[in-house]
């Protein structure tokens, strides 16, 4: 290693790398994709959908409960070394390996994408068409966000990241509403075109010296210059569309407003963190140098998605747009996060993303639910529903609040962490900072406007005599909106549950910043 570039030391190496004992990881992403290769041999005529469904439900608990004894019993939140290594050479003329390994960055968001995808097939009581298909799409996809969080090699990586756009480009384009052929299309282009951007990108890093797709190797060699900025845009571009990054965000309200419940749930809960994600992973760990050089425009594009989401949500007559919009919102606080360079910051971006994973998921549960009895998401179209749907009512109010970032639940918690990383970092100008911060409580400030008056257009005001509307949740459903809710309230009173998850991965990343702009730049502090 090179003596003048102590940040380097921040990155994992084989040295350092903890390996695994027993194959955990592989056996938690291959699990789902395994068992949806035996949806076509079940026994029926496939009209049924009980079989296949309790089939995919026993599966993902089981996936589940596999990652909570194996992150439970086997990781190491306080270390921020790659733990639980797996590395097989897969297919050796091309230097692709199976390299699975867990960090502080990847296994909450493992533990998020396994809880949500679980609910969301437990959400999926209302599919009686095709649903061989439609759960055997749900494992698989289940095992490619698995695999775009726990990938250690470039090529692996991308080829998780391309398969898990085909089960929701398909889970949209059949189950979706009226307009579900120009949603899907407008998905499956914006995010296959990015992902060009992403190969090449990683490409050109793989190259820029001796072969290597392995991401901790790749993130050694740290270039700087134009070529590291071009890289770094070049990623910045292909993963901020599935963020999503304004303005590369207008296929979201047209995914959410056709897809059904359960695809939303799984859009907002999994997909867009794997953008934040991707950008800690890629951005921020490979390309210290160049991302110093443009956190400044990161917080100004993350403050650009918390007003301008805010702003369009009100222009929203449909449910799930109007929450799409607020999705675009919130997201913005992971790019304020990550853009602010230091712990805090960093710390806020990956407690908002969990956070927004569990909140997101839940509103759109809960409208998925109130849609199943009204079928309108038409907000004209509907009031007065408080009175025959309290306990649906009480649910919405709920995720509501923890999205509007009500004291004690998480977005709170989340949001006033990215607020203290950006006041906090010295290396932006006092003016840039209180600007910032500004903005960004405009945006605060616009989100419960937006979301209370939902509230009050559809539960209450004169109730619409067309809405025929009988029975409240069920008990299914009371338990999947209360495992969505109850983790939100525990991490707004209790938020060392989820941070010391992470908490050694982020001041990693803050103290590889600092040393690396002091090194490199010589105008940053370090930020252990």
């Amino acid at each position: 290693m090179d003596a003048n570039l102590p940040f380097l030391s921040a990155f994992p190496s084989p040295a350092t790398e903890i390996p695994a004992v027993f194959p955990w990881l592989s056996v938690i992403v291959l699990l789902p994709a395994a068992v949806a290769l035996l949806m076509p041999l079940l026994p029926g005529d496939g009209t049924d959908p009980r079989l296949p469904r309790g089939l995919a439900l026993a599966t993902l608990l089981a996936d589940l409960v596999l990652m909570l004894l194996c992150f439970s019993q086997h990781f190491d939140g306080s270390l921020s070394q790659l733990q639980l290594v797996e590395r097989v050479s897969w297919v050796a003329p091309l230097g692709l390996e199976w390299s699975l390994a867990a960090d502080g960055l990847s296994a909450p968001l493992v533990v998020l994408s396994g809880l949500v995808t679980l609910l969301s097939v437990g959400a999926s009581w209302s599919i009686n068409r095709k649903s061989r298909l439609y759960f055997a799409l749900m494992l698989v996809q289940a095992s490619a966000q698995g695999l775009v969080f726990l990938s250690q090699d470039f090529l692996l990586f991308f080829l998780a990241w391309e398969l898990e756009l085909v089960p929701v480009y398909l889970l949209i384009a059949i189950w979706g509403g009226k307009q579900r052929q120009y949603a899907a299309t407008k998905f499956i282009l914006y995010t296959a075109t990015a992902s060009l951007l992403i190969l090449v990108s990683g490409l050109a890093l793989a190259l820029h010296g001796p072969v290597t797709f392995n991401l901790s190797e790749l993130a050694a060699r740290s270039p700087g210059g134009s070529f590291g900025l071009l890289c770094y845009l070049g990623f910045l571009v292909g993963f901020g569309v599935k963020l999503p990054m304004f303005p590369l965000h207008t296929w979201l309200p047209d995914a959410h407003g056709e897809a059904n419940a359960p695809v939303s749930m799984l859009l907002a809960g999994v997909l867009l963190k794997m953008g934040g994600y991707a950008l800690l992973r890629f951005n921020v760990q490979m390309l210290p140098e160049a991302h110093l050089t443009l956190a400044p425009a990161l917080v100004v594009l993350g403050i650009v998605n918390i007003v301008y989401g805010a702003l369009n949500a009100f222009a929203q007559d449909n449910v799930k747009r109007r929450i799409a919009c607020s999705s675009v919102s919130h997201m913005g606080f992971v790019l304020l996060g990550i853009g602010a360079i230091d712990a805090l910051g960093l710390s806020g971006a990956m407690l908002q993303m969990i956070s927004h994973g569990l909140i997101a998921a839940a509103m759109f549960f809960v409208t998925g639910v109130f849609y199943e009895r009204t079928e309108t998401l038409s907000i004209p179209n509907m009031g007065g529903l408080a009175k025959a749907l309290p306990i649906t009512f009480a649910f919405f109010l709920a995720s509501s609040l923890a999205s509007l970032a009500l004291p004690g639940m998480s977005g709170f918690v989340s949001e006033i962490t990215v607020f203290l990383g950006v006041t906090a970092n010295e290396g932006f100008t006092t003016s840039f900072r209180v600007i910032t911060v500004v903005l960004a409580a405009i945006g605060l400030v616009l989100t419960p406007v937006y979301l209370l008056s939902l509230c009050r257009r559809v539960f209450f005001g004169p109730r619409i005599p067309a809405l025929a509307v009988t029975g409240d949740m069920r008990p299914r459903e009371l338990l999947i909106g209360l495992t969505l809710l109850v983790p939100t309230l525990v991490i707004g009173f209790w938020p060392r549950v989820a941070i010391d998850f992470y908490e050694a991965s982020t001041n990693a990343l803050a103290s590889q910043l600092g040393q690396s702009g002091a090194v490199a730049l010589g105008r940053i502090p370090v930020l252990g």
